[in-house]
């Protein structure tokens, strides 16, 4: 049996004058990653939007702000169980609005809180718990997930 595909875009906003990340965190009620710290994503609903358009998506749906693609950070594909998650992480720049969490209800996941940090101690613990985002974005950074 082929299990369901999944296709997800996070985003990755960096405010670079504090060499700081946005960061932001799931409800404590989320089904996968409980009250975890990541990065606003959105999975793709229509088999027409491009990568591209899910990055853009992910600004607006779940912080707010209009953004614009710098580069892709990098793509990992995880078994979750029931389905396959293939996740890209874009890092993208506000160029419209003021970020802010909860949006407006969607019927899908909206964050409980966010900040801007340069502490990546949470996305090791929330890459561990089966977090694909933050595993790619420290993969990125050369840190490791590993319990060693």
């Amino acid at each position: 049996m082929n299990k369901k595909l999944t296709e997800s875009v996070s985003i990755v906003i960096y405010d670079k004058e504090h060499e700081k990340v946005l960061a932001t965190r799931r409800p404590l009620d989320d089904t996968e990653q409980p009250g975890m710290w990541g990065f606003p994503a959105v999975s793709r609903q229509n088999p027409n939007e491009s990568w591209e358009d899910l990055a853009i998506k992910a600004g607006k749906t779940k912080l707010g702000v209009d953004v614009k693609i710098l580069r892709l950070i990098g793509e990992d594909t995880m078994d979750r169980g029931t389905y396959t998650l293939n996740l890209r992480d874009y890092e993208c720049e506000i160029i419209a609005g003021k970020p802010a969490v909860p949006q407006p209800d969607d019927g899908h996941t909206q964050y409980i809180e966010m900040r801007y940090t340069d502490d990546f101690g949470p996305f090791v613990e929330t890459a561990r718990a089966g977090s694909l985002c933050t595993k790619i974005f420290l993969e990125d950074k050369g840190i490791s997930i590993s319990n060693a």
